[in-house]
């Protein structure tokens, strides 16, 4: 029986790694649009479900709420996003201006670009084996954390 092949070094520097490089590839095709990678995918989120609450937002997309609020201020000061008062008192809501859909409009032409170099660069198959890969341990680890938090 062949011995087991144990993982080495820390998988938390590899996809960080693995991050930084894809943000770079889809950065230098966003670039000319005027918005980062981060801004674009924020933007895209915001037009194809606002108007909706920063929470509900920032779960959406994986994100913590001050994370989120960070990365919406630069959006909200070009007049691409409107943060304004919600449901009630208590709530705000976001919601993606005409200057943000044709913003988006726009990166998303240049985002296709990124995503179609990227799959020839990387082949299909090993595109699609990556996402899911990546969706199967998100999977798990959302499981993980809910049983980490109920002690179980």
């Amino acid at each position: 029986m062949p011995p087991t092949v144990k993982p080495k070094g820390c998988t938390h520097l590899k996809l960080r790694q693995l991050d930084r490089a894809v943000t770079r590839h889809y950065d230098a095709y966003v670039a000319a649009t005027g918005l980062k990678n981060t801004q674009y995918s924020l933007l895209s989120h915001v037009v194809g479900l606002g108007p909706i609450r920063p929470g509900e937002l920032a779960s959406r997309m994986r994100m913590d709420a001050s994370t989120l609020t960070r990365n919406l201020q630069p959006l909200v000061a070009a007049g691409w996003v409107l943060l304004g008062p919600g449901d009630d008192a208590r709530t705000r809501s976001i919601e993606a201006t005409e200057a943000g859909r044709t913003k988006r409009t726009e990166a998303q032409v240049a985002w296709k670009q990124a995503q179609q170099a990227l799959n020839r660069r990387l082949g299909n198959d090993r595109v699609l084996a990556l996402h899911e890969l990546i969706d199967a341990c998100l999977e798990e680890l959302d499981d993980s954390a809910a049983h980490d938090t109920n002690g179980t």
